[in-house]
């Protein structure tokens, strides 16, 4: 395929924008070449500035799970556009979407919307300090909850990509308090429980690993954590933000009926618009100013046009019963399909799936963990980028990025997906 217009675009954006990108996992430093610039998209496919039309496995990094440009998404954006994009001032819209959340997920009273999933785990990582009194947090090396300074520790995804899991620009102050755990190692988590007793205000995880690679929960491990949070007084705050309304209606919460504490939600919430939010039972949530201490706002909290499309979102996955079920089995014909292609080239790999998400690490190992993730063979992953994208299939130009699967993909995407893979491995 040819890519003329978009390397020039991308030349012109460096001019300009830090990397030629306004979010690094975007730019393609760790598979070589310049990024493609879209145009527009439909339903499962991307068309590019240079006229290629792909079919997309990032979905805007998860929130198009019904298709891009869905329907009545657009429809009720456009609606609510004409009537005035931001008032800074309560909307009755507000209440439809929080009321619908809370009706759809486990074990939250009130939900409070904010403009990212970075925002919402900041959020929630300080009220659950301010809930408890305590300083300390335990997050998991290769998660990802966003750029807020207590996160980039050992962080996932485009941190990991471009070889700097601890970023400049964070305090020391801020990396003691932030305690580091091994994903899927119980054990591990209580030995820093039992070293800062009294002191570790929450756990955030994501309780499917999806920001260095797909990487679900092993037998037990976030039941373990529920324990042991209960038994210490600490929070459990699920990150959700891609897993949520994704998995299942009420997220991983549902999938494995495990309660957490705090829940952070982003990407299918807003229905492909900026859009975050968090939610936990009222004794917590009522904590918030301006019922209690903790501060939180945002100007553009709740903007309507936001509201809108994730309403429209939440209202179509609601009302269709049958949608996990169908994303989860594309998303297994695709695993079993792939499997065959690199077991028949005798490609050295490990595939990772749960509901719509799923990921192909190259390397035979089990992966469990950061640990494990990172012994991919990232030569291996670049050329199977490279040659994807020549069959006109995009995924994520990292291979710390779990796919997104979408229910406009049919089976003829599919299996256009199955046979570029061969094409890849037999050249």
């Amino acid at each position: 395929m040819i890519y003329k217009r978009s390397s020039a675009l991308f030349a012109q954006a460096e001019q300009v924008i830090p990397g030629g990108v306004n979010s690094p996992v975007r730019a393609f430093k760790a598979v070589g070449g310049t990024p493609i610039f879209v145009k527009e998209a439909k339903g499962a496919y991307l068309y590019d500035e240079d006229g290629n039309q792909l079919i997309d496995y990032i979905n805007s990094w998860g929130p198009m799970i019904l298709g891009h440009a869905y329907e009545p998404v657009v429809n009720a954006v456009i609606e609510k556009t004409k009537k005035g994009t931001s008032f800074g001032m309560p909307t009755e819209i507000e209440t439809q979407i929080a009321e619908l959340a809370v009706s759809m997920v486990p074990n939250i009273d009130k939900i409070r919307f904010v403009n990212s999933g970075t925002e919402a785990c900041m959020s929630a990582v300080r009220l659950a300090r301010g809930y408890t009194g305590k300083d300390k947090i335990i997050k998991f090396a290769g998660c990802y909850h966003g750029h807020s300074d207590s996160f980039l520790i050992q962080a996932g995804s485009g941190a990991v990509t471009f070889g700097s899991p601890n970023s400049p620009g964070v305090t020391k102050g801020t990396a003691k308090d932030t305690l580091l755990a091994r994903y899927n190692d119980l054990e591990n988590v209580a030995s820093l429980i039992e070293a800062n007793q009294g002191e570790i205000a929450c756990i955030i995880i994501e309780p499917v690993a999806g920001n260095m690679g797909c990487i679900p929960p092993v037998a037990d491990f976030l039941q373990g954590l529920r324990d042991l949070c209960s038994k210490h007084n600490i929070l459990l705050i699920f990150d959700e933000v891609m897993t949520g309304f994704r998995l299942a209606k009420g997220g991983v919460q549902e999938l494995f009926g495990i309660n957490a504490d705090i829940v952070c939600f982003g990407k299918v919430i807003g229905g492909g618009l900026p859009v975050g939010a968090f939610a936990a039972r009222a004794e917590i949530m009522n904590h918030l100013a301006p019922l209690g201490p903790v501060y939180q706002a945002g100007t553009l909290s709740g903007n309507p046009l936001a509201m809108a499309a994730g309403l429209a979102m939440l209202t179509a996955l609601n009302n269709d019963n049958a949608i996990f079920t169908r994303l989860a089995e594309k998303t297994e014909y695709l695993h079993k399909g792939l499997a065959n292609v690199l077991n028949r080239h005798n490609i050295t790999h490990t595939i990772n799936r749960i509901g719509s998400m799923i990921s192909v690490h190259f390397d035979d190992s089990e992966v469990i963990d950061f640990e494990t993730a990172a012994k991919g063979n990232n030569e291996t992953f670049k050329r199977f980028f490279h040659g994807m994208l020549n069959e006109g299939i995009y995924i994520a130009p990292s291979a710390f990025e779990t796919w997104f699967i979408t229910d406009a993909l049919t089976y003829d995407d599919l299996n256009k997906t199955i046979a570029a893979c061969d094409s890849v491995f037999k050249a």
